[in-house]
């Protein structure tokens, strides 16, 4: 029968890095090392003698090394965002009276706003070393593979499933938008569905982002006999605690949530021998530093740890040097952001603002437009002040129902709607297509808020616009 998302009944330390030499495999950096009982070692740096680089994904690609570190900064406080719980600095807004965007934001050059789109047909296009078809898939998880008209994986899949299958830990390094999902989900599925008593554990920085991870493991899982669990905030408890006592597979969720349901001792981490962090930094910024903690810390000692990432900052270096055992680094990133995308700024007064936007979204070509604010409030008014001049509009943030949330993604997904304004709960690891637009109707907090935001236009091989209001 085909898997669903409600469960069935199945049959169920710190680490630090080598300082052991670098030697080649295949073109690539190996680090070999002792186990997790290792002592701590040296962390990883520039110096020539260190140089093991990340692993290249092609002419794009761009290597960077370890170097020094930093401690974390974020104190968690509880909060509704995500389902779990997110530091005070990351939700510390205000409206500045001139840019309509945050005080902080005023430390950005605005010039790196603007950068025109460069000719897709100029990049040289990555070339995989396999096509899904290669990889030593049991035959019906090759069929569901089939199903969804996969042939050619992404280099960010071509370089990690046949990591992830042999067992290694594996950090990938990879743009928003760039397959991580499928490159962890296809190997680990495929590997319990030989072994029903492994059982795997995924966290995600938001709730959008864990339940898109639960359906694509529903499609790719199919009538392979495995289950899994959502467990996320804003969603009934009740039924998330009786999924996981009835027995399954795969725990996909939230930190806040897990950390909950492991105090309530209804999660026994000690059971599962593969834990998936994905969007690492995102949940770093958000705050679930000590969640993340508290989790690693009650998983098998001797297990495959994963960590995918769309930036590498010190606090990621550092958890990556305590949670990592002789780890294979793959880094496919290309750029800051999209080469595919047109970027530019929009010089408006504050009380034109409105007027400047309506102009915008009824130009030609405007056909799917993601509008990011910076509060929850703010999102609800321009929602309201969009929909009485007749555009067909949505708006998600962490006060709506999660039920709503959803329905709006759905609707925006399959142009229901053709505008949704978000908070930054839109701004990473949602995959939302043909998005023509993204307009910052705010001021980001940062450039790599920024990034992050516009990454969900330029997708694909498609052209985007990013367009910034900024005060004149």
């Amino acid at each position: 029968m085909p898997t669903g998302h409600s469960a069935r009944p199945s049959s169920g330390g710190k680490r630090s890095f080598s300082s052991s030499p670098v030697t080649r495999s295949g073109g690539a950096f190996r680090y070999s090392g002792p186990s997790h009982s290792a002592r701590p070692a040296a962390a990883f740096s520039s110096a020539p003698a260190r140089s093991g680089g990340f692993k290249s994904a092609g002419p794009a690609a761009r290597s960077s090394s370890f170097s020094s570190r930093s401690g974390v900064r974020s104190a968690p406080s509880r909060g509704g965002f995500g389902g779990g719980r997110r530091s005070a600095s990351f939700a510390r807004k205000s409206t500045s009276s001139a840019g309509g965007g945050n005080r902080f934001a005023q430390r950005i050059d605005f010039a790196k706003f603007v950068k025109k789109a460069e000719p897709v047909a100029e990049e040289k296009k990555y070339v995989a070393k396999h096509k899904f078809a290669d990889f030593p898939f049991n035959e019906q998880l090759q069929k569901n593979i089939a199903k969804k008209g996969f042939i050619h994986p992404t280099p960010i899949q071509d370089q990690s499933i046949m990591t992830v299958l042999e067992g290694r830990d594996f950090f990938g390094l990879a743009n928003t938008g760039t397959g991580k999902t499928g490159a962890f989900i296809l190997p680990l599925i495929d590997r319990v569905s030989r072994n029903k008593n492994q059982k795997v554990l995924i966290i995600a920085p938001t709730r959008e982002l864990a339940q898109q991870i639960q359906e694509e493991f529903r499609t790719l899982s199919g009538w392979l006999q495995i289950f899994s669990a959502s467990v996320v905030g804003g969603m009934p408890v009740h039924r998330q605690i009786s999924e996981i006592k009835r027995g399954v597979n795969f725990v996909i969720g939230t930190p806040g949530r897990i950390t909950d349901l492991v105090k309530q001792k209804v999660l026994d981490l000690s059971t599962y021998s593969t834990v998936v962090l994905d969007e690492a930094d995102r949940m770093l910024d958000m705050g679930f530093r000590d969640d993340m903690t508290f989790i690693l810390g009650k998983c098998a000692p001797q297990r495959q740890t994963l960590f995918f990432s769309a930036t590498l900052s010190p606090e990621i270096k550092k958890m990556t040097e305590m949670y990592l055992k002789n780890p294979l680094f793959v880094s496919v990133v290309t750029g800051n952001t999209s080469k595919n995308i047109d970027q530019d700024v929009i010089r408006v007064k504050k009380e034109d603002k409105l007027d400047k936007l309506h102009d915008v979204l009824i130009k030609e070509g405007s056909d799917k437009v993601l509008i990011f604010r910076e509060t929850k409030r703010s999102v609800d008014q321009l929602e309201t002040e969009l929909k009485a001049r007749g555009f067909k509009v949505g708006g998600i943030h962490g006060d709506k129902r999660n039920r709503e949330r959803m329905r709006t993604l759905d609707a925006f997904k399959m142009n229901q709607i053709n505008v949704l304004i978000a908070t930054d709960v839109a701004a990473r690891g949602l995959d939302i297509p043909n998005v023509t637009h993204v307009i910052n109707y705010d001021i980001p907090n940062d450039y790599d808020t920024y990034v992050h935001r516009i990454g969900r236009t330029g997708r694909a091989d498609k052209k985007g616009t990013a367009l910034t209001f900024i005060p004149a």
